[in-house]
């Protein structure tokens, strides 16, 4: 997905991407209802690759789950 006409502040080391509406790039239509997709929202992680790719890293949510998994599948092997 392409996306395009927004707007990066930056202040100091941190910045943000702005859309043509408050919460656009965070997955809101301009009339505040969700959309299918978003760049990124509240709470994601993202690590920054030597390409200048923007990694998305798994919530601490998700890595409990992905570890609790493990942990249940190693049960029922023994």
């Amino acid at each position: 997905m392409m996306w395009v006409d927004y707007n990066i502040f930056q202040a100091g080391e941190n910045f943000r991407v702005e859309g043509d509406w408050p919460g656009e790039v965070m997955g809101l239509k301009d009339n505040g209802t969700p959309k299918e997709s978003c760049l990124y929202k509240p709470g994601d992680v993202f690590v920054v690759n030597e390409s200048g790719w923007l990694i998305k890293q798994p919530s601490e949510v998700e890595k409990f789950v992905v570890h609790k998994k493990k942990v249940n599948t190693r049960k029922e092997e023994k």
